[in-house]
């Protein structure tokens, strides 16, 4: 079956949450929970479309990966959003651990062309002004959810500060999707007969405008007010 699933891969797969539920099932989904919020290189994987999708699929998904079935959509969606819970802790901290240990070094490196020592002190005040906020924002903005644990680190944010708000911004950020996809399809389907399962591309690009938008419009006023300033 490994052979089937890399000898039919496509980079772009990547970018589908159907292919990652039809592959790897709920410990492929918490691997990259975990690999978003922990690794620099998980920054382009779709976590908030695909954290919305597994919880259509929440019921299959639990079942599957234990071999039961629990008869209770409601047990299926605490099973799956306590594993991926755990999992975007862990990749926060490792993602604070890794921004901690570089600190240091990024504080006592020279200013050049792409790296300005200044910008460091002005992300450590903000840190300091709106530290809780930021952690727990972020998980719901997607590139920025990457970064910002590193962020926390290098500007030596308060580590039991940081723990805490990780801890609720990641509970809020999974249950948010994953009761949202689950509970949206049922809805739906029983009103408006429209089945969420058949149009998992419709899902994504909605959620890529929702979470993009509010960053997009505030860059290009941002823009706007200093080319008129």
């Amino acid at each position: 079956m490994t052979e089937t699933i890399f000898l039919a891969f496509n980079w772009l797969h990547l970018l589908q949450p159907q292919w990652y539920i039809e592959n790897g099932g709920l410990w492929f989904i918490v691997f990259v929970v975990f690999a978003e919020t922990g690794l620099f290189a998980g920054f382009f994987l779709p976590g908030d479309s695909l954290l919305f999708v597994s919880g259509i699929y929440s019921d299959d998904l639990v079942n599957s990966a234990f071999n039961i079935n629990t008869h209770s959509s409601i047990l299926n969606l605490l099973i799956m959003g306590g594993f991926i819970s755990v999992a975007g802790i862990i990749g926060n901290s490792v993602g604070y651990w890794f921004g901690r240990k570089s600190g240091p070094f990024l504080f006592e490196r020279k200013d050049s062309l792409l790296f300005k020592k200044k910008y460091l002190y002005q992300a450590k005040d903000f840190y300091d002004k709106h530290g809780a906020g930021t952690i727990i924002a972020a998980r719901f903005i997607p590139f920025i959810r990457t970064f910002a644990p590193i962020i926390g680190g290098i500007v030596q944010m308060n580590r039991a500060k940081f723990s805490f708000y990780n801890i609720i911004g990641c509970v809020a950020w999974v249950f948010s999707m994953l009761i949202g996809g689950h509970y949206l399809q049922k809805i739906i389907l029983s009103s408006f007969g429209f089945d969420l399962k058949k149009h998992l591309e419709v899902i994504v690009i909605g959620i890529v405008v929702i979470t993009t938008a509010p960053v997009i419009i505030k860059m290009f006023f941002r823009k706007k007010i200093k080319s008129h300033e």
